[in-house]
């Protein structure tokens, strides 16, 4: 990707190829969520999805959108640290709303690179520096995530006898260490500019996805659960993966496929995975629509803040 089409990411200036590719890869986004909805609801039907969210304890409910937002601020201090490291010296409270502003943009705009373009854009623009530079550390904030899913993982697997026993434990744990030090290794030696706050990065990491896991538990304890909560905590983790496939609007459908695929192996209740799954998006929904303010105000974005340095402090 060269820096102009990551540049050209945030921007509305495209060409008719670059608009024509942008209006049928929402279309399939659409086409791909709605077919995977589908699919979920006629193997588990919406009544009783439906049945179990009006149901639910609306305090615990609460709780658990209280956890996604903690895990969205987690994952916004996250970022800060990767900004740091390349000597992007944002106020936290511009950092926080331009996050927001990009989780708007991700369900608003299908696909999930919206507002990772918007942000690099516009920081391209403000602070002049190179676009790659910040695509990189948005890339290694992403990373990140994806090794505290593994690390979590493989915490559950351990918890999870029958899982355990069917997998073993020396595989996951080997699989978990040595991608580890091939993972720190690899970024040390050729991005090494970007492991300035590494460590401190992905423990804010594992802070998002424990805050994202306590959702669950929340939603869980909201239909006054009682079992095991480790397989459906793993599920979650596995799911959550793979929604990061940008051919669906904001892993909608997906997760929620993943979730009743693991149903009959990990011993989970079909229609509590379907509420979990699809309550868990509903509600990263409603916590992005919180920056739809910057979506049309952008100019306030700096509101109240000291003025933006034009050169980031190396």
């Amino acid at each position: 990707m060269t820096e102009e089409e990551i540049i050209d990411e945030g921007t509305e200036h495209k060409t008719w190829k670059g608009k024509l590719w942008s209006v049928v890869k929402i279309i399939l986004i659409v086409v791909v969520t709605g077919g995977l909805l589908y699919w979920v609801f006629s193997k588990v039907p919406f009544a009783k999805f439906k049945d179990r969210l009006i149901h639910a304890n609306k305090a615990w409910v609460a709780a658990a959108v209280l956890c996604y937002f903690g895990s969205m601020l987690f994952s916004a201090w996250r970022l800060l640290s990767f900004f740091k490291s390349i000597g992007l010296r944002l106020d936290y409270r511009f950092n926080l709303r331009l996050y927001f502003l990009g989780l708007c943009y991700n369900v608003l705009l299908p696909g999930g690179i919206g507002g990772d373009g918007y942000k690099i854009y516009l920081l391209h623009k403000n602070y002049k520096l190179p676009a790659k530079k910040v695509f990189w550390a948005i890339l290694f904030d992403r990373l990140s995530g994806f090794w505290a899913i593994g690390l979590i993982t493989v915490v559950l697997i351990i918890l999870i006898p029958h899982i355990s026993d069917l997998v073993g434990l020396r595989v996951p744990v080997a699989l978990l260490v040595v991608g580890s030090i091939v993972y720190y290794t690899v970024a040390r030696k050729f991005f090494r500019e970007y492991t300035h706050n590494f460590f401190a990065a992905h423990l804010k990491a594992i802070g998002v996805q424990g805050m994202q896991l306590l959702c669950i538990v929340c939603l869980l304890l909201a239909q006054d659960f009682s079992g095991k909560f480790a397989p459906y905590l793993l599920s979650f983790l596995i799911s959550a993966l793979a929604s990061i496939i940008p051919f669906s609007l904001g892993g909608g459908g997906v997760r929620d496929a993943i979730f009743v695929n693991l149903a009959k192996p990990f011993h989970l209740t079909a229609d509590m995975a379907v509420y979990l799954s699809f309550t868990f998006y509903l509600i990263s929904i409603v916590v992005a629509l919180l920056g739809v303010y910057y979506v049309f105000r952008t100019d306030r974005l700096q509101a109240g803040l000291p003025d933006i340095e034009e050169t980031p402090e190396n």
